[in-house]
């Protein structure tokens, strides 16, 4: 039986002088071990990242994964980024997620608190903060909340707007949470065990080996590294966006992939409103992961947007 472990350990990183630079740290529940939603843990988590060097007069650029995703999703990216331009590149595993601690909060409030503790500890503040779906969304937060914190802002296709395309998330949760693997079977067969069992929800293999990233062995068994109870508690708010009443009025970019649902017309007010110096920009023939469908044109935009 595949056990989906609460405690995710790896080894503490270190944080030198050397590029990249890493930091990953034991998982472990915060202090509220409640797994009520209305229970907020308002100390920011020590989040799993890799920094890469580059001029520190330059803001860095800091990438933020989506649901189920990790930091690892943009490593390519961010190493191209470096040298395309000179700043340095921060990748981080949101809570509950990769390497990070997990905790019974998932919250966008809970996200961003992570970020405003992180963020200045390494030396970061000002920032250009790159979020892909839920990270896009705490990425929007992070700004409305701490615009001192943000310099410039890119959402990857997702609005401060409910997210209808993503009502599909919870059979795939619980596809996860189902699948049952023998011990003792080498990591290639458990992968193709897994594979097998989540074809029947998850019909794209793509998106199938994007969840399998997620499985991993300790002490001889197989787990999911993310913290599927606490997603599946918070699904419906990840969903959403938190209501906001101010607006953040730096430079902002919204990038929506041509052949994806989640940024629609009917967003564009809301859009407006809390962030006025939107740009709105389409990359054709891209789905919801632009950065991994179409990397040069993301990169030509994110690009563009910081010369």
């Amino acid at each position: 039986m595949l056990h989906w472990a609460r405690a995710w350990r790896v080894p503490r990183g270190k944080l030198g002088a050397s590029s990249p630079r890493c930091s990953a740290v034991p998982v472990a529940f915060s202090s509220s071990h409640s797994s009520g939603q209305g229970n907020a843990d308002p100390r920011p988590l020590p989040l799993s990242y890799n920094l890469l060097d580059g001029e520190t007069t330059l803001p860095a650029i800091v990438f933020l994964h989506g649901l189920f995703g990790s930091k690892t999703n943009f490593n390519s990216i961010a190493k191209a980024m470096v040298q395309r331009t000179g700043r340095r590149v921060l990748t981080v595993d949101a809570r509950n997620h990769g390497d990070s601690p997990h905790s019974p909060d998932a919250s966008y409030e809970a996200m961003s608190q992570d970020l405003q503790g992180l963020l200045p500890q390494l030396g970061l503040v000002p920032c250009v903060v790159v979020g892909h779906s839920m990270g896009g969304k705490t990425a929007m937060l992070l700004a409305l909340q701490r615009p001192d914190v943000v310099e410039r802002l890119v959402a990857v296709d997702i609005s401060p707007v409910g997210t209808t395309p993503g009502s599909y998330l919870g059979s795939y949760i619980a596809a996860m949470k189902a699948v049952d693997i023998p011990e003792k079977v080498r990591p290639s067969e458990a992968r193709k065990l897994v594979d097998e069992q989540l074809s029947s929800t998850v019909k794209d293999p793509t998106i199938r080996q994007f969840l399998l990233s997620n499985l991993v062995e300790v002490d001889g068994r197989f787990s999911w590294r993310v913290n599927l109870e606490t997603l599946a508690q918070y699904l419906d708010k990840i969903l959403t966006f938190p209501q906001q009443l101010e607006s953040y009025s730096g430079p902002t970019l919204f990038l929506r992939g041509g052949n994806s649902r989640y940024i629609q017309p009917s967003h564009h007010a809301e859009i407006r409103r809390l962030f006025p110096q939107a740009q709105i920009q389409t990359v054709p023939n891209a789905g919801h992961w632009v950065h991994s469908d179409k990397p040069q044109d993301f990169m030509d935009a994110v690009s563009s947007f910081l010369a």
